[in-house]
């Protein structure tokens, strides 16, 4: 009887300490064996760490006695249970850990690698150890699979970007943000500290930046486009002093992130030039501005300008201790310079090119007072333009070329492209999204983005020190709309950085998503609003054979998808559904007979074109390529009230060339499109455009088109190219030269118009 109680107390011995089927970690390590068997951690495990450990080790024991109630007991190396211990042959940042039943192994070259260690034995405890319990709630003990992992970050620039000029959000916030950014092995935290909108540090010699230039008298209420504009009417603002400064990068450090901070300069400087007159070009005074955008009025490059700045920033860099300092350079209109007799003087005098010439020398006079106080300069990658400042690191935002341009010139370089990087756009086509700048970045597009171009060289590419995702908040005004914009996007890009860009995104993506779905527990235990996409419905349009079909897909494994179409009986489904006619597919997602998510609808316009093949003669700018050249013919139209979705494309300053091959001749009475036209955003409908219809040996013309659009108030401007009239054709061609340079005086000015074109109809 006694053998056969012990085998049985062996069996579930077993079973209990196997929890080993899967481990679900974010971001994946580099390596990882999984064992058999389990770890158990209980008030009597000890623990041995070096001593340049320290940060670890305080993070462990906190982390321990918040969430369990105990701390782990110290022992000497040879005695513990749980080791730390330093090994030189480990990569910067990076670590071994072997867990055994008997014993947890780390090694570790650095202090930094011993952190992140830590964290992942944090992601492999239980995701209620995040909150602090009641004693009666806490469990006794844990226990966490025997494996072996070896980790190391594929970028050393691991960053996450937060404007809180825009609107402000306490230091408790603050730190909130930067202790998430550390669980997911993120170093870098950018803090963009002043703007047109509000200056929010304290400044000692300069008090009038936080008494005046930290506020604003109102707030502009809804979207920069919404017309007629409104405002809130209520005083708006706040700061951080330099001792909550000191606390915040305190605080920072014991979650081993570095702190860069940004103050803007030449441009985004209405807030300090409202608190200093004669910072500006006119002299004049003016407000801290109330609504969003660019604004003409920036610093002046005078003696006084830069002995404030240099006074400003000899306040700053004392605070904080990293390498970097961030400058701006973005965003910096010219006309204020281009009317300012003294700066035309300096361009003389210092036989500069232009204007650009002329921000290249601001920039280049601050570098070199930065680096006269140890540290190097950062800034957005309109820094290229006029001359690269020496020692600039160079953060590429507009697209990937900044960096490309950059790293050629043997500079340092951060990628944070607005098609990748950006979580201040629409992360859902779902059209009761909160309100957000524009623009669509889903959480499969952060996952595909790899830092290095395809354009750079092995030696080339050495110059990219990582990537960062930014959040700009003029539209995000609470610490949950934060959360709600951020997560589970930095998943995605910490991901990124730290396991590398995917080299099999079909194999990987679901593999990263189911792991997602697992670690919203952990989310959820942290109190983090994030948005939860896990059930929703994608769709597509396929072509096969000359015929349409729509795929339902949704990204969680074991749902099931019940759909109706043109409201017949509703169906589970098992394969992409035939289109023939004009069709309305309402879905939704199940489990377990339960429905899982938002309701699903799509409507398609089912129209000679949807059947064509279609070619462009540039491709789509990646920051609004989400559908592809296919977007503009598969019958499903965009969004009436924004561009950011998968159905408009969007082209920057380029002229665009579009042919549709309907496959033979065919009749055809009537082609439509339309074109978004937003120009706070910098975006234009064209000016004018021809079109063409060809006969299927695709040399003569049967139809031939030049129209202007004369009302560019809209914000969608519909186009009947061809209306109520008969002919027979088989390629549609359609030019649409782009509206050109922003004027002066306009949003964007002097930079290239976008053009966005929505669906093409042919009937």
């Amino acid at each position: 009887m006694r053998n056969i109680l012990a085998v049985i107390l062996t069996l579930f011995c077993a079973n209990v300490f196997s929890q080993n089927t899967e481990v679900e970690l974010i971001p994946k390590p580099q390596s990882i064996e999984l064992k058999t068997g389990s770890f158990k951690i209980d008030k009597n495990t000890t623990i041995y760490f070096e001593p340049e450990f320290e940060i670890a080790e305080n993070f462990l024991q906190d982390f321990l006695q918040s969430g369990a109630g105990f701390s782990l007991k110290k022992a000497s190396e040879k005695e513990a249970n749980i080791i730390f211990e330093k090994d030189a042959s480990q990569p910067s940042e990076g670590y071994l850990l072997d867990i055994s039943n008997l014993k947890i192994s780390v090694k570790a070259s650095d202090a930094s690698g011993a952190f992140y260690a830590v964290q992942t034995l944090r992601q492999l405890l239980p995701p209620e150890l995040e909150k602090s319990l009641a004693p009666k709630e806490r469990n006794k003990s844990f226990l966490i699979p025997q494996l072996t992992i070896t980790d190391f970050p594929k970028f050393q620039y691991r960053g996450m970007h937060l404007d809180v000029s825009r609107h402000f959000f306490d230091k408790e916030f603050v730190k909130k943000y930067i202790a998430n950014l550390a669980l997911l092995k993120m170093n870098k935290f950018h803090w963009h500290l002043t703007d047109d909108q509000g200056w929010r540090i304290e400044i000692k010699k300069y008090p009038e930046l936080t008494a005046k230039g930290a506020f604003r008298e109102e707030t502009r209420i809804g979207h920069y486009e919404d017309k007629p504009e409104l405002y809130d009417g209520k005083r708006y603002g706040g700061f951080y002093t330099q001792e909550d400064i000191k606390e915040v990068v305190a605080f920072a450090a014991t979650q081993n992130v570095t702190i860069i901070p940004e103050i803007e300069m030449p441009g985004h400087a209405q807030a300090a030039i409202s608190s200093y007159p004669e910072l500006g070009c006119t002299g004049k005074q003016i407000p801290v501005a109330t609504t969003w955008g660019v604004f003409e009025d920036i610093f002046c490059p005078k003696e006084e300008t830069f002995t404030f700045l240099e006074n400003v920033l000899s306040e700053v860099i004392p605070l904080f201790p990293g390498e970097y300092i961030h400058i701006g350079g973005d965003e910096a209109p010219k006309l204020r310079w281009k009317n300012c007799a003294h700066c035309q003087k300096l361009i003389k005098d210092k036989n500069l090119k232009d204007e650009n010439g002329l921000q290249s020398y601001f920039i280049h006079r601050i570098e070199e007072f930065v680096n006269s106080k140890g540290k190097k300069i950062i800034g957005w990658d309109e820094i290229l333009e006029g001359g690269l400042a020496p020692n600039a690191t160079v953060m590429s935002w507009r697209g990937m070329q900044g960096g490309i341009d950059a790293a050629r010139q043997k500079h340092e370089v951060i990628m944070t492209p607005v098609s990748h990087c950006y979580f201040d756009y629409y992360q859902s086509e779902n059209l009761d999204e909160p309100v957000a700048i524009g623009g669509f970045l889903p959480l499969k597009k952060v996952y595909s983005f790899n830092p290095i171009p395809d354009e750079l060289n092995a030696e080339e590419a050495k110059y990219i020190l990582g990537a960062q995702a930014n959040l700009w908040t003029e539209y995000i005004p609470t610490e949950k709309q934060v959360e709600y914009m951020v997560f589970p996007r930095a998943l995605a890009i910490s991901e990124v950085t730290w396991s590398g860009p995917s080299t099999n995104f079909e194999k990987d993506y679901p593999d990263f998503f189911s792991r997602v779905e697992d670690f919203m527990k952990r989310l959820d235990a942290l109190n983090i609003n994030y948005a939860n996409y896990l059930y929703e419905i994608e769709g597509k349009i396929l072509k096969v054979d000359g015929k349409i079909f729509y795929e339902l897909t949704t990204p969680t494994k074991g749902k099931e998808i019940r759909y109706s179409i043109n409201n017949s009986k509703v169906e589970v489904y098992s394969k992409p559904i035939l289109i023939e006619k004009d069709s309305k597919i309402t879905a939704n997602v199940f489990k377990n007979g339960e429905k899982l998510g938002r309701n699903f609808s799509e409507e398609i316009k089912y129209h000679k074109g949807i059947t064509a093949e279609i070619s462009l003669n540039i491709p789509p700018n990646p920051a609004y390529a989400a559908g592809g050249k296919e977007a503009l013919i598969n019958g499903i139209s965009g969004s009436d009230k924004r561009y950011g979705d998968k159905e408009w494309l969007g082209f920057w300053g380029d002229d665009l060339e579009i042919t549709i091959d309907l496959g033979k001749q065919m009749e055809v009475h009537s082609i439509k499109t339309r074109f978004f036209n937003s120009p706070g955003v910098w975006i234009y409908s064209p000016k004018e455009f021809s079109i063409s219809c060809e006969n299927a040996d695709g040399k003569k013309v049967s139809y031939l088109k030049n129209i202007k659009l004369e009302d560019q108030n809209k914000i969608s401007v519909q186009v009947d190219l061809v209306e109520n009239f008969s002919l027979k054709t088989r390629y549609i061609k359609i030019k649409v030269p782009n509206y050109g340079m922003i004027p002066d005086g306009l949003q964007g000015a002097g930079h290239k118009a976008w053009t966005f074109i929505d669906e093409i109809i042919v009937e």
